[in-house]
C-alpha cells in the first residue's frame, strides 16, 4: 500500500471540482504539493485552503508544450523529486460533429488530450530516473460510451484511457505505475462552464440544460476514490453516478447501447 506522506504531488486543475478535492486531501495525507491552475485566482483559494502543507502554485495552461515542459523542470528543481502526477485540468465542449468548428476541437483537445500527454511525458523521465513514481491521467465515463453533441470530448477521453492502458503496460516491471480515472456524474463547474459551440443549435443547449441532472457524485468522494486507487496501484478507477453501468454497458451491447441511453437517459 503506497503512502502519500512527504511525497511530492502535482495536481493539475487544482483551483476547483476534483483537482482542488485532491489537493485539499493530499495535503492531510502529508503530501508535499505543486498545485496549478490556468485561473490564478481560484488557485490562491485552493493554496489558502491546505493549511500548513508544503504548497507551491503555478499558474500554469496545460495546452501549452513549452509551458508544460517547463513546469516540471521547475517543480524537480522546488521539490528535488516528483512522485505522484495528477493530469486532472479538463473542460468541455457542446457541439456536434457538424456544428463543432476545426478550431473549438484544436482548443478542447489540447487541454484534455494534449494536456496530460505533455504532463506525462515532462514527468516521466524524472521518475523512470529516480525508479519511483505514478502517473494518474484522468478520462471519463464518456471514454466508454458516446452521446451526440460530445465528439470532441470523446476523442480526447478515449484517447487518454488508450494512451493510459498502454502506459501502464509499457511500465510493467519497473517502479513507475500508470493508471486512468474514469469519473462519472461529478459536481463539479465543468457543467456550468461548458462551452457552447459557436454553431450550436438545439440539440446542444439541451444537452447542457440536462447536465444538472446528471452532476451527482461530490469531488470529496470522487477525489476519496482516486486516491484509494492509486494506493492499491489500480490500473483504472471508475467511481461516480452510474459510472459502473456506463463501463459495462457497451461490454454487454456494443451495437445497442446507444438506443438504450436514448431510452433510459434522453440522449
Amino acid at each position: 500500500m503506497k503512502t502519500f506522506e512527504n511525497k511530492v504531488c502535482v495536481v493539475t486543475g487544482a483551483g476547483s471540482g476534483i483537482g482542488r478535492a485532491l489537493a485539499q486531501q493530499l495535503a492531510q495525507a502529508g503530501a508535499k504539493l505543486a498545485i496549478s491552475d490556468v485561473n490564478e485566482i481560484a488557485l490562491k483559494e485552493t493554496a489558502t485552503s491546505l493549511g500548513d502543507a508544503q504548497v507551491e502554485t503555478y499558474v500554469l495552461d496545460v495546452s501549452s508544450k513549452e509551458a508544460v515542459f517547463a513546469h516540471a523542470e521547475a517543480v524537480v528543481k522546488q521539490f528535488g523529486a516528483v512522485h505522484f502526477v495528477f493530469n486532472n485540468a479538463g473542460v468541455t465542449l457542446a457541439a456536434t460533429t457538424a456544428n463543432g468548428t476545426i478550431e473549438e476541437y484544436e482548443w478542447l483537445l489540447g487541454i484534455n488530450l494534449w494536456g496530460p500527454i505533455y504532463g506525462t511525458k515532462a514527468f516521466l523521465p524524472y521518475m523512470l530516473e529516480q525508479d519511483e513514481g505514478h502517473i494518474v491521467n484522468f478520462s471519463s465515463v464518456f471514454g466508454f460510451v458516446t452521446v451526440p453533441t460530445q465528439s470532441a470530448y470523446h476523442v480526447s477521453k478515449f484517447g487518454i484511457r488508450g494512451f493510459t492502458e498502454c502506459l501502464s503496460r509499457e511500465l510493467h516491471g519497473t517502479n513507475v505505475h500508470a493508471t486512468v480515472v474514469h469519473p462519472g456524474g461529478i459536481a463539479t463547474n465543468i457543467g456550468g462552464d461548458a462551452r457552447l459551440g459557436v454553431n450550436a443549435g438545439k440539440l446542444e443547449s439541451e444537452f447542457v440544460d440536462s447536465l444538472s441532472t446528471l452532476l451527482r457524485t461530490s469531488p470529496d468522494d470522487m477525489a476519496h476514490a482516486v486516491l484509494k486507487g492509486v494506493k492499491k496501484n489500480r490500473k483504472r478507477v471508475v467511481f461516480g453516478y452510474s459510472a459502473r453501468q456506463l463501463e459495462i454497458l457497451p461490454r454487454l451491447f456494443p451495437s445497442a447501447y446507444g438506443a438504450i441511453l436514448r431510452t433510459l437517459r434522453g440522449f
